[in-house]
């Protein structure tokens, strides 16, 4: 068996979504997601010029391999248009080594480790009152765990916060929309909302928050133990990782869980934070952090630590990820929750899927490979759309982490 061709499909049915298509000499073939917000044409383009000529030819049956051979025979690597690329490269491989096999993907992994993927979704609102209502919303389509955002008084853009409740999307805009942050507004209004939540719901749902690189190490440290009595599932990303040890001061000061990752592209991203138990749940994914082979390294080394999985799930990942991570949060040990942001029915219809959500939890399909196909014909007919992130300044004007 050997790889025939390879294929880049750069689709929009309401956001940009790059996949790879690998064909076998045989006629089985296998999809991969290499999305990457805001830089879609940049890794179609190293796809489709650096890495589909290298994979003409090759076994698609050794995985490890081909891993090894663009992550090592890259000079310049590590970065997340590499490693995006090796990703949609990996779990094509996977996709198709499954169906060879005849098996869920879950299956090659190892067998299930459990039954259902508890996942959590993205509760927000303008406010108070709208996110308490959207919560609400949430708990009667039956999560067990939800994120919940909410506007910041007196500012006009908070993180999380968007037009659509339920199909959440940051890029709006081909230029990036310049927003303002305030620190000090944000650190005295985000407990006030969840008091507001306990108080309404109790304690029998898990809630998280999101900080999104906004806060310096000490306000983080702060925020986590205001919020320590409302019993936080997480804190997610609450200061900027570059710096792993920073982590080490907010652990001294707060028992709140932390999660941090859905930007690491290595292992190398989050080896000291892991391996000094700074964090409680790593958020890498298969899409950004080397496909399932290079997840499987990571979930392994934090195992060691007793450090759970929690993986990025939004929207900008296309169900080809959220399948691929189901089959992945099925089989491995120490899964803590997934993230699930439901994509919308022209998304849904691009790519035919056979996971399926039930009462808080997902359930990974028995279709062989990771169970997520893509519609060519349709695809074409949603070409693609320039769209950044925003980007987030102080009130002096000062740049800031958005």
């Amino acid at each position: 068996m050997i790889i025939q061709s390879a294929k880049v499909i750069v689709t929009c049915p309401g956001r940009n979504f790059v996949t790879l298509k690998i064909v076998t000499d045989q006629g089985v073939h296998g999809i991969g997601d290499a999305t990457l917000n805001g830089r879609e044409l940049a890794v179609a383009a190293y796809l489709e010029h650096h890495v589909i000529p290298a994979l003409i030819g090759k076994d698609p049956r050794r995985i490890e391999d081909i891993w090894q051979y663009f992550y090592r025979g890259a000079y310049w690597r590590r970065g997340p248009v590499t490693m995006s690329a090796i990703s949609a490269v990996d779990t094509a491989l996977w996709d198709i080594k499954a169906k060879m096999a005849g098996m869920p993907l879950y299956d090659l992994l190892g067998g299930k480790s459990r039954e259902s993927v508890m996942v959590y979704g993205h509760a927000n609102g303008a406010d108070i009152e709208e996110t308490v209502d959207s919560v609400g919303k949430y708990i009667d389509m039956g999560y067990r765990a939800i994120r919940a955002q909410s506007g910041v008084p007196g500012l006009a853009d908070a993180y999380g916060v968007g037009r659509d409740r339920l199909f959440y999307e940051p890029a709006d805009a081909a230029l990036p929309t310049e927003t303002i942050w305030d620190t000090r507004k944000y650190l005295n209004f985000a407990p006030k909302l969840f008091d507001r939540l306990r108080d309404t719901y109790g304690f029998d749902h898990h809630l998280l928050h999101d900080g999104h690189h906004r806060l310096t190490p000490m306000e983080a440290a702060g925020l986590g133990k205001r919020l320590e009595d409302y019993q936080l599932f997480w804190l997610e990303d609450v200061t900027p990782a570059e710096n792993q040890e920073a982590f080490r001061l907010i652990r001294q000061h707060t028992t709140t869980p932390l999660a941090v990752g859905e930007i690491f592209n290595t292992i190398w991203d989050c080896k000291d934070l892991i391996q000094n138990q700074l964090i409680d749940y790593i958020r890498t994914t298969v899409v950004r952090a080397g496909g399932i082979t290079h997840l499987r390294r990571i979930a392994d080394l934090a195992a060691l630590h007793q450090v759970r999985t929690g993986s990025h799930g939004a929207t900008d990942l296309s169900p080809v990820t959220m399948g691929a991570a189901l089959h992945f949060d099925t089989w491995v040990p120490n899964f803590g929750i997934q993230e699930y942001m439901r994509h919308t029915p022209e998304t849904d219809a691009v790519f035919p899927h056979d996971y399926r959500f039930d009462k808080g939890f997902l359930y990974a399909g028995e279709t062989p490979g990771h169970g997520v196909d893509i519609d060519e014909d349709l695809a074409a007919r949603y070409p693609y759309r320039p769209a950044s992130l925003p980007v987030a300044r102080l009130e002096d004007g000062t740049m800031w982490n958005w």
